[in-house]
């Protein structure tokens, strides 16, 4: 049995449209290699999204008896961001870490198992 592993992937600059078409392009390759790698190894990928850069984030942080703060990006305090996430599938955590480090980045990846929820107490 398969177990869900979400990656991060972790930029310390982020700026799609300042890529060039040639940077865009190997960097899809190398996406479409990890995504072929994990169906390879018999898995799938659950989902999968790139991130729009953190100037088009919003930051939604919750108060005590008030209105949430709403603040807009990009965020000082941030040096890298998430710039897109995988959800798949591998047999064991060796395998899913394998499957990671193929992820294309320029900065690194940050691989994490999923809480199956109804099996926690």
């Amino acid at each position: 049995m398969s177990d869900e592993y979400v990656l991060l992937i972790r930029e310390p600059n982020w700026d799609p449209e300042a890529m060039t078409a040639e940077e865009w392009q190997a960097g899809m390759a190398g996406h479409k290699a990890f995504q072929d790698a994990v169906v390879a190894a018999g898995e799938r990928i659950v989902a999968t999204g790139a991130l729009q850069p953190a100037n088009k984030a919003t930051k939604i942080t919750p108060r005590e008896g008030g209105a949430p703060l709403i603040t807009d990006g990009p965020f000082s305090e941030t040096r890298e961001v998430v710039t897109g996430f995988y959800s798949y599938t591998a047999s064991t955590p060796e395998q899913a870490r394998e499957l990671a480090a193929m992820v294309p980045t320029g900065g690194w990846v940050e691989l994490y198992p999923v809480l199956v929820l109804d099996t926690v107490r």
